[in-house]
């Protein structure tokens, strides 16, 4: 729901305020400032660590007894308040010419090769650590670089967002209709970022996540089949709590995969989507369990008398 109004207008005069107390502190001060403000929100508002832990059991409960998941829960909270604090202050440590000391790259050879050649490619990752900071990476690098986002519900904090985005090289495309100018950018060369694991309602594309059924989008897949650009499947995890950081990419997936498969939207959903779940299992505390990720459930169907199998994820 979009806000405008004063209410509005003085949720953003606050926001800026923070913002730019934020930036007279180095960035390690914020990110331990970040770790205390999520003991605070745990104590005001439990039910959003009750969820992680929820949604922890079920997915990791075979690998993690009570007291850890707890554990982990905690630092899921933790990485939230510490990612506002990233979006903000990234930028100071994302210049062209200061990355290399924060940020430490691995796996990441064949992608860059594929960015270079100036094809036209799609960047998937997850609600996962510090998931802004591989475009930010990327735009300082000199790359076309375009981010496909849903708007902000305050008007004039998602103006401020975009304008600062696109300041620094990033393009921002509103998620709705977002379908067209996204294929004319792939064709034109530009990097296409998506977060790839959002709930998308009754309607969407459910695959495995977790063990559970996700309802997945299925503009990734479609996006790629139509354009054949490769899918990139990284991450940008934190090491340690300073401002330092692993981005890395975990697979990439080259159309001659998917053109023999039978269902070849399925295939590349389930595809992401199960890197995305190895990603999480390798530093489970930085996903953001918080996510409603299972939200939506598939409608039951009554049983035929001949079952269609889906293709094996990759």
């Amino acid at each position: 729901m979009t806000k405008t109004g004063p209410s509005a207008w003085l949720m953003y005069v606050a926001v800026r305020s923070i913002f730019a107390i934020m930036q007279v502190f180095p960035m390690d001060w914020n990110l331990r400032t970040a770790r205390v403000a999520a003991r605070i929100w745990k104590m005001l508002m439990p039910r959003h660590y009750d969820r992680a832990v929820t949604h922890l059991s079920a997915s990791l409960g075979d690998r993690f007894g009570p007291e850890q998941i707890r554990r982990i829960a905690h630092r899921c909270l933790e990485s939230v308040t510490m990612f506002a604090v990233e979006v903000v202050c990234l930028p100071r440590v994302m210049s062209a010419q200061s990355w290399s000391r924060n940020v430490r790259l691995v796996n990441f050879d064949d992608a860059l090769s594929l960015m270079l050649s100036g094809r036209g490619l799609i960047l998937v990752t997850g609600h996962y650590g510090s998931f802004e900071l591989m475009g930010h990476l990327l735009a300082n690098l000199g790359l076309d670089v375009a981010a496909v986002m849903r708007p902000l519900d305050n008007v004039y904090l998602n103006r401020f967002v975009v304008a600062s985005r696109r300041v620094r090289g990033l393009t921002l495309l509103d998620k709705k209709g977002a379908m067209v100018a996204a294929e004319e950018r792939l064709r034109d060369g530009t990097l296409l970022c998506f977060i790839g694991d959002q709930d998308a309602g009754r309607k969407g594309l459910f695959v495995d996540f977790f063990g559970q059924p996700a309802s997945t989008y299925k503009s990734i897949a479609l996006l790629a089949v139509v354009t054949g650009a490769p899918v990139v499947i990284g991450y940008a995890r934190r090491c340690g709590q300073r401002a330092r950081y692993e981005v890395g990419v975990k697979q990439i997936l080259y159309p001659q995969q998917w053109e023999s498969q039978d269902d070849p939207i399925r295939w590349i959903t389930q595809a992401y989507t199960a890197a995305i779940e190895a990603i999480v299992r390798e530093e489970p505390e930085q996903y953001l369990w918080i996510h409603r990720r299972w939200k939506s459930k598939p409608r039951t169907k009554r049983p035929t008398s001949a079952a269609v199998a889906s293709p094996a994820p990759a």
